[in-house]
């Protein structure tokens, strides 16, 4: 399924782009994939070649940067792990965003979060990772 948009036969101009579609997808295509071949082909296919993903710790930017970010995570995370939207992505403008859950896919969310994107001609250019405080 392709997320990016297609130019509208009538006008050759750029149909809207399905934010939903491309959230979900770089969730888990991106944050869910394990083997970093296919994360690659993902970043390829979703993130702009020079795109950024801003973390609370840290940014990165390009495809292999990202793909070694979510190395990382994984390497923190245990690997009954998955990561999962709360409900749909909505979007406006080229920005998007999706709220996500990550913890054991039948289990109680560990950690919550928000993704929101800065998206250009389809894919991510810019992905901002908002992750919510532990409750006290």
């Amino acid at each position: 399924m392709s997320v990016l948009p297609r130019p509208s036969p009538a006008s050759g101009a750029p149909a809207a782009v399905d934010f939903d579609a491309l959230m979900r997808a770089h969730l888990a295509r991106v944050f869910n994939e394990r083997d970093g071949s296919r994360r690659l082909q993902a970043l390829e296919e979703l993130y702009a070649e020079d795109a950024t993903l801003f973390e609370p710790h840290a940014a990165v930017t390009g495809h292999d940067a990202i793909s070694r970010a979510v190395d990382i995570l994984h390497g923190s995370l245990p690997p009954a792990f998955q990561f999962s939207a709360t409900g749909p992505a909505v979007g406006h403008n080229g920005v998007a965003r999706l709220h996500w859950r990550a913890g054991p896919l039948e289990g109680p969310a560990a950690v919550t979060g928000t993704d929101v994107a800065h998206v250009e001609n389809g894919r991510i250019k810019a992905l901002y990772v908002f992750v919510d405080p532990a409750p006290r």
